[in-house]
């Protein structure tokens, strides 16, 4: 069930991990007790709502959603059967969002959840998000109030480089005296508290991409088929690792992404951009969920559980091999790296990714 309050101008629906499952199991037993939400005057807060585990824009904010509800997949689980463990494009700002199997609603489908979208203009529609914000803000209240966590696009993290900031973010919250809503995003360190912006926000997006809105998860209605959904991705991966069939816009998939980045810096003159920051940020933290996913689903796959073992180790040196050029390329780091450190280790990382891919051809025969 899928609502549009723009008269379906738009259709978008074609488009830690352990501590994270204990989260859940946490946020249930809160559920059980009745400890979900503390108001106190004009500011109420939804209690027991785990935070990002994996800097995603599209996935990892219905997880969070979905555990709160009581569900107990593992932030590694979304990100493999959602797709987004084995995404690389680019190299660009707006990659991360792009570029996906799915999107966040085709994985709510495919969890068995109804859902209504409340989605505020195209891009350049600025008047029409405004008007709309207006009419959606009481509703994210009332489901703050009805203690169900909302998806909310473009909502908090705020940053000079607005494409990177789009993003499914979790609004647990609101204080109506400071006129903020109050939640999690992506890039927040695991010490920092509750975001805060103001309630009108998401309207914003509508100057420089389509503005999502809000999605609000309902009822379930239906059961994941876990085996097809994890041999989908398995297969998904493989396609995507080798998809040279762009241009478009991201300009390079998979394997042609990663190359790309690599003759890059190659180069002297070379300089770090903010969507070589952005794509290590997010491809660093969900590639490491592809390992992970690997090895949770291993033990239902006993034929090919000497190949998911091989890849879940190129994986995670994958990931750590990007963590250690997170120095050179992260948003920390300087705009250039006259010693040429960073082509190095990205073609490293490539290397690694093309492993654990080429193990995954492997699995896909001994599937059945």
């Amino acid at each position: 069930m899928v609502h549009s309050d723009t008269s379906g101008r738009m259709d978008i629906d074609r488009r830690g991990f352990l501590a994270a499952a204990a989260a859940a199991c946490f946020s249930s037993a809160a559920q059980a007790a009745g400890l979900m939400g503390t108001q106190t005057g004009d500011r109420m807060i939804i209690d027991n709502v785990d935070r990002f585990r994996v800097r995603e824009p599209l996935f990892e904010g219905a997880r969070i959603v979905l555990g709160f509800l009581g569900e107990t997949y593992t932030p590694a689980y979304i990100q493999g059967i959602s797709g987004a463990a084995f995404r690389i494009a680019g190299i660009c700002p707006c990659a991360t969002t792009c570029s996906s199997q799915m999107w966040t609603t085709d994985l709510l489908k495919l969890l068995g959840y109804q859902y209504t979208e409340n989605i505020l203009g195209w891009i350049g529609d600025v008047d029409d998000a405004k008007r709309n914000m207006a009419a959606l803000i009481p509703k994210i209240k009332d489901s703050i109030r009805a203690r169900r966590p909302v998806l909310l696009w473009y909502a908090f993290r705020d940053t000079a480089y607005e494409f990177m900031d789009a993003a499914y973010e979790v609004v647990v919250g609101y204080d109506d005296g400071e006129d903020v809503f109050l939640g999690w995003h992506a890039h927040q360190g695991p010490e920092e508290g509750l975001a805060k912006a103001k309630q009108s926000r998401a309207q914003e997006a509508a100057a420089f991409c389509p503005a999502l809105g809000a999605i609000f998860i309902e009822e379930k209605v239906g059961a994941l088929d876990a085996r097809a959904a994890e041999v989908t991705a398995l297969k998904e991966a493989v396609r995507h690792a080798h998809d040279v069939t762009k241009p478009g816009l991201p300009p390079h998939e998979g394997l042609a992404a990663y190359e790309y980045w690599v003759q890059k810096f190659k180069q002297v003159e070379a300089k770090r951009e903010a969507g070589d920051s952005h794509c290590h940020a997010i491809y660093s933290s969900t590639h490491r969920a592809a390992g992970e996913f690997l090895k949770e689903i291993a033990p239902r796959y006993p034929r090919a559980a000497g190949h998911l073992a091989k890849a879940t180790t190129e994986f995670a040196a994958e990931a750590d091999t990007l963590d250690e050029a997170g120095s050179l390329i992260g948003w920390q780091s300087p705009e250039q790296d006259p010693d040429r450190k960073l082509w190095p280790l990205l073609a490293e990382a490539r290397d690694h990714y093309a492993a654990g891919i080429a193990q995954i051809e492997n699995v896909l025969p001994l599937l059945g």
